[in-house]
């Protein structure tokens, strides 16, 4: 049986309209009009122990949604969660003391005092072995490089420096499983590296199960192989990144460095551009190869150098997204 397995799950929340004016707020303070929204609509879907999964998909999606039902903050409409043999909303207690769960743009900590009061706290809300509490806390510090800033107050830190001490906070009772939301929002490229390092080094060692939700698509190749995309409520996508890039990674992008003059015309040529330096071309792969392409350019000029780019994954984010149309 699979660690993380969602069975049709659906929830659809009930929010009242109304329109701007005083006229109309008069109004809906007698009778209130309301509309339907489903956030998820029968989404299926399986993740093994050890696995890092990224979900992703456009604002409004229903990502947070799901995260809360798999955290127990949310009860579906209908379906099945099962997390580690435990359904999250019925076994609460028990099953919170396994999950960790890190919100970019909330905090756990307590602004006024030092992260590691904090820590302290949570100790005993997690009830936590003293012994194994001062070694997991220590081992987090070292690994997240917290300690210059542990007993500073919390308002006094960068943004990243309090993500990296929100991570830690997540995971002083050592959680089986992570849910990581935007980890790494408006962080600096420094601290970036740091949060990747420590999931990818966490997930090797002691097979934390992550899923990570963001719209740094930076982050999920860094740190996911396999991705599963929603988007108006239903799962659309649920495969390797791999596979993704094989489908949508076609277009090349290649700089040649040259100082003579270029004319060339051929299919699978998009683009052609005069630099200062040579030309710069995009080619689909699918039509011409690069090797047949850089032959069939050496035949006309002498190439000084080559530089080949790949599409980066915001672009074939982008290309997957026009598909399902979301």
């Amino acid at each position: 049986m699979s660690f993380i397995k969602v069975e049709s799950v659906s929830k659809t929340f009930k929010v009242a309209k109304r329109e701007s004016g005083l006229k109309n707020a008069i109004k809906s303070f007698f009778k209130r009009d309301y509309k339907f929204i489903k956030a998820i609509d029968n989404i299926s879907f399986s993740i093994e122990k050890g696995e890092i999964v990224g979900y992703i998909g456009p604002n409004g999606a229903g990502k947070s949604t799901t995260i809360k039902i798999l955290s127990g903050i949310l009860i579906p409409d209908k379906g099945k969660c099962t997390i580690n043999n435990m359904t999250p909303w019925l076994d609460r207690k028990k099953y919170v003391k396994q999950i960790g769960v890190v919100f970019g743009q909330r905090s756990q900590l307590w602004w006024d005092i030092p992260a590691s009061d904090t820590f302290d706290l949570l100790k005993d809300v997690y009830d936590i072995d003293e012994e194994e509490y001062q070694k997991t806390k220590d081992d987090l510090i070292k690994k997240l490089n917290l300690e210059d800033i542990i007993n500073v107050p919390v308002r006094q830190l960068s943004l990243g420096q309090r993500m990296r001490c929100e991570i830690a906070a997540s995971l002083l009772h050592s959680p089986e499983i992570l849910f990581l939301d935007e980890p790494t929002i408006g962080l600096d490229a420094v601290s970036k590296q740091i949060v990747r390092e420590f999931v990818k080094k966490l997930n090797k060692e002691k097979k934390v199960t992550v899923i990570l939700t963001t719209h740094d698509m930076s982050d999920i190749e860094a740190l996911a192989k396999r991705i599963i995309l929603i988007g108006k409520g239903k799962v659309l996508y649920d495969g390797s990144l791999k596979t993704l890039k094989n489908k949508y990674d076609v277009n090349k992008y290649v700089t040649i460095i040259t100082k003579d003059k270029l004319e060339i015309k051929n299919k699978g040529i998009i683009k052609k551009e005069k630099i200062k330096e040579g030309y710069k071309f995009i080619i689909d792969s699918k039509i011409i190869n690069i090797s047949d392409f850089l032959n069939l350019v050496s035949k006309k000029i002498s190439i000084d150098d080559v530089e080949i780019d790949n599409e980066n994954i915001d672009d074939i984010i982008v290309k997957l997204y026009k598909e399902y149309q979301i």
